[in-house]
C-alpha cells in the first residue's frame, strides 16, 4: 500500500541501460520491466524507480542526493559492486549509525552502501 506523502519512486539518468540492468541485477539482485528501449522500472530495491536513457550523470559534486543502499555485508557487497566494474569513491567509513563506502556505477553515477 503507498502511503500519504511518501517518496515512492524515483527516477535515475543511465548512458546505457542494458549495462545498468546487467550491473545491479548482479550486485544487488535488483529486477526489471522494460517499457520500451529507453526507459526500465526496477523492482525488489526497497523503493520502486526506473533507469531513463540520458548523458547526463548525477553525484553529490553536482548538488545531487545521495542514493543509499543498505547492506547486511558491507565487504562483500563492495567487492561485488569492484567485480561489476563499478569504481570505488569512497572508501568504507565510519559515521554515527554505522559504516559505508560511496561508489560510481558504470554511468558514474553516485551511490553509497551502508551497514550497521
Amino acid at each position: 500500500m503507498t502511503a500519504h506523502h511518501s517518496i515512492n519512486y524515483i527516477e535515475m539518468p543511465v548512458k546505457d541501460i542494458t549495462t545498468t540492468k546487467q550491473f545491479f541485477s548482479q550486485v544487488f539482485n535488483w529486477e526489471f520491466v522494460d517499457y520500451g528501449p529507453e526507459y526500465t522500472c526496477f523492482t525488489n530495491a526497497g523503493i520502486a524507480g526506473g533507469f531513463f536513457s540520458s548523458e547526463q550523470t548525477f553525484e553529490l559534486t553536482n548538488g545531487m542526493p545521495l542514493l543509499v543502499i543498505y547492506s547486511s555485508q558491507l565487504e562483500a557487497t563492495m567487492a561485488k559492486v569492484e567485480g561489476a566494474g563499478g569504481a570505488i569513491t569512497k572508501d568504507i567509513f565510519s559515521f554515527p549509525g554505522g559504516r559505508r563506502f560511496h561508489f560510481k556505477d558504470l554511468n558514474g553515477n553516485e551511490f553509497a552502501v551502508w551497514s550497521e
